[in-house]
């Protein structure tokens, strides 16, 4: 974990409430994809951990949802402002278990996170596939930037307005897939449980208080004892959870 002063070099709306916004800093703490940062905002008092869709040498790219007074906060920040963040939280994903064809699954906000691990597994030779869930067509974001890398992305809304119609768990069932690896809310975790094929990791989404394991705050029972989202997470292996 390291805390330091990075430099807004960008702050963009990609949906009317999902905005991308480029760091520039120190990114050496980050040592795998699905880690987080913690951003102090100036009057709050807690700060706001986001998942990391992508970084380099010099650079930290998060996308978030605008969802309360925090993220408007965000939101209204323009290039050049600075920002206290604390980077290279939690544990993130384990590439070494995704075989040959992994599947990625995100829902909504979790789908950032399996940005830069696409990339990754890319890299170590292995072909994904990436299901990204959606409400409505009016709030896809990403697609692009994941086709762009050359992998089979598959589309579902609930509403039917683009690509499959229903849940992520809809256009699984199909799949043949060595591994899967996947972010979003805990009802969706519930129904991937249910239909999951192989083994696989879930990245949870939880309320921090510190977001580094000293205030127990976001505490989970696992089948090896209690755990820490932030610091044991946010990232847990299936066979180890308790649902």
């Amino acid at each position: 974990m390291k805390q330091d002063i990075y430099t807004i070099t960008k702050n963009v709306k990609l949906t009317d409430d999902v905005m991308l916004m480029t760091l520039e800093g120190d990114t050496s703490a980050i040592t795998a994809s699905g880690q987080f940062i913690n951003i102090k905002l100036e009057g709050k008092y807690l700060r706001r951990p986001i998942s990391i869709c992508d970084y380099n040498d010099k650079e930290i790219i998060i996308v978030y949802k605008i969802v309360g007074v925090g993220t408007e906060q965000m939101a209204d920040l323009s290039a050049g402002d600075k920002l206290d963040v604390l980077v290279g939280l939690g544990n993130g994903y384990n590439t070494e278990k995704s075989g040959e064809k992994p599947l990625l699954i995100g829902g909504g906000v979790g789908i950032p996170p399996l940005y830069n691990l696409c990339k990754k597994l890319i890299a170590k030779g292995t072909t994904p596939t990436v299901i990204l869930g959606f409400n409505t067509a009016k709030e896809i974001f990403l697609k692009d930037e994941f086709e762009a890398l050359g992998v089979k992305t598959i589309i579902t809304t609930v509403d039917g307005s683009y690509g499959i119609k229903g849940f992520v768990t809809d256009a699984m069932k199909e799949l043949d897939y060595t591994y899967f690896y996947t972010c979003g809310p805990m009802p969706m975790f519930k129904a991937i449980e249910a239909t999951a094929k192989t083994s696989g990791q879930y990245s949870f989404e939880e309320r921090m208080g510190c977001g580094f394991g000293a205030c127990m705050g976001c505490s989970c029972k696992t089948k090896y004892g209690n755990k820490r989202i932030c610091k044991d997470g946010p990232v847990l292996e299936r066979e180890e959870i308790i649902w």
